[in-house]
């Protein structure tokens, strides 16, 4: 889940209130204060919020119950029967803070939803009552015996929260879908909007709830109406969230999701924050990484001016954000079908992203360059791309790229940085073909850069990807100027099998002389 994220430190402190409050609970054994009405009223009003922050608040507590459940599998495993009933005290707090909560902010619920309300409480004080009657024996056999009984039934309080949670969540989701039918009003619509974004950001689970709830219908309706003309972007923004699971690409193909896109990014009376959020849309639909791209039939009827529109907005992106948004969405696009990479070459594409790179206000990360070279990479497999690389200097842009390094030690951004590399090599390897652009990279020392990749893991972060494209590349720029390396280098990287220069640079202790 998205609250898995978070700092622990921070997480401590947003919880501290709740599991105080759950504390407090054990010392009265669960029973509730009562108050005086009007009391009652002002604390009610004292603690509105939005209905953003009353999901958030479900899901913390939700998250807590969770975490304790499996606390208690574990406790149960070692055998540590005190620490099982006190964790499952606790959870039986949590379970009845948590429905007390949501009654509190909720309009209303459901029959069903107290059917299971009634349930999960019963299990929870039942689950009580054994783990306090485990304390009374010692006798290993008896515990024993009694352990099995406790895994059921902490499996099925585990199942009636869930079958709770799943309910509450879509009971949510289903409000919030109304407000936005029913309500014209743009502050009300808004707010169910943000709400929705709020719950597709705790992960693909929740993103399949609003999409079988017809999420994707109902804000693909709100961009078809010029009065929400200035809840675009975060509509979009929404809408690309929960398109990454496959419920949500099948309601988008069944509303004319593509073609709503392809008008919002051909129409230039929209803003750039529009057409970057629609094209943040187009880049999660045709990721590579999802399976369920095939059905995107109307994709292919639209791709030409979809293309088009995205390469303008490369070329008149006004920030990092906004060309890096375009430019993943151009990437994929590539991998999505052969022919956009066609339509690239007719739009002069090569010349323009080239360019932008040179912009360090506008190509300013690994990641935008990533994405740059990612389309190079692909393109490369075009004869007619080698004239327009030399050009429009990109065998020097591909020589920066294979230097690339991050400027921080995060996680993504070295990941990052190693697919520029890798990347950057193979498009070298692949225009290296035509001999003017191996002649310029040979010009540009792009061979002893190559070699060193290989030779020292740590200018390849360790990456055996950067390493084999590296290797790939030194062997066809070899070909065309046997006479740029050292022999030493020739023996070891080219005329073996790659496979075994491969196995010579993984094993290769770097020298520090």
């Amino acid at each position: 889940m998205h609250l898995m994220q978070v700092d622990s430190v921070q997480r401590w402190m947003e919880e501290l209130k709740l599991m105080t409050d759950c504390e407090c609970m054990c010392i009265l054994q669960s029973k509730p204060i009562s108050a005086d009405k009007e009391e009652q009223h002002e604390l009610i009003l004292s603690s509105q919020s939005s209905a953003c922050d009353h999901l958030q608040l479900l899901l913390k507590r939700a998250w807590i119950i969770s975490t304790e459940l499996g606390r208690i599998a574990q406790k149960l495993e070692k055998n540590r029967w005190h620490r099982v009933h006190s964790v499952t005290v606790r959870v039986n707090c949590h379970v009845h803070s948590m429905i007390n909560e949501y009654h509190t902010l909720s309009k209303g619920s459901s029959r069903e939803m107290h059917q299971l309300e009634k349930l999960l409480i019963d299990k929870c004080s039942e689950f009580t009552a054994f783990t306090e009657r485990c304390l009374q024996t010692e006798d290993e056999e008896i515990l024993k015996s009694m352990k099995s009984c406790v895994n059921e039934t902490l499996t099925t309080v585990a199942q009636h929260f869930g079958q709770l949670i799943e309910l509450v969540l879509t009971q949510e989701t289903q409000t919030l879908l109304r407000q936005m039918e029913l309500s014209g009003s743009l502050v009300i619509t808004e707010s169910a909007i943000r709400a929705l974004f709020s719950l597709a950001q705790e992960g693909a689970h929740l993103c399949r709830i609003i999409a079988q709830e017809g999420g994707v219908v109902a804000l693909f309706r709100i961009c078809r109406q010029d009065c929400f003309r200035c809840l675009y972007p975060l509509t979009l923004r929404t809408l690309a969230s929960i398109c990454c699971v496959e419920e949500g690409m099948h309601q988008l193909e069944k509303v004319d999701g593509i073609l709503c896109l392809a008008d919002i990014l051909t129409d230039t009376s929209h803003s750039e924050a529009t057409h970057a959020e629609a094209a943040a849309v187009i880049a999660q639909i045709t990721s590579p990484h999802l399976t369920f791209t095939q059905h995107l039939s109307s994709f292919l009827e639209n791709m030409e001016e979809i293309v088009t529109a995205l390469v303008k907005l490369c070329q008149e992106a006004s920030s990092g954000e906004v060309f890096l948004l375009a430019s993943a969405a151009l990437a994929n696009i590539t991998f999505f079908d052969t022919m956009a990479c066609e339509i690239l070459l007719q739009l002069n594409a090569m010349k323009i992203l080239l360019a932008a790179c040179s912009d360090k206000h506008i190509v300013d990360t690994p990641y935008s360059r990533d994405q740059v070279v990612t389309i190079l990479a692909n393109m490369s497999v075009l004869d007619q791309c080698a004239s327009e690389i030399i050009q429009g200097n990109g065998v020097q842009l591909l020589m920066e790229m294979l230097c690339e390094k991050p400027s921080s030690g995060s996680a993504a951004e070295i990941a990052a940085c190693e697919r520029v590399q890798q990347k950057s090599a193979v498009t070298l390897a692949r225009l290296s073909r035509a001999p003017e652009v191996a002649e310029a990279a040979v010009k540009l020392s792009c061979i002893p850069r190559l070699i060193k990749l290989c030779r020292s893991p740590t200018e390849r972060n360790n990456s055996d990807s950067v390493l084999v494209a590296c290797l790939a590349a030194l062997r066809r720029l070899a070909v065309m100027n046997p006479d740029g390396l050292e022999d030493s280098d020739f023996q070891q990287l080219v005329k073996p099998r790659l496979v075994d220069s491969f196995l010579l640079c993984t094993n290769m202790e770097e020298s520090f002389v």
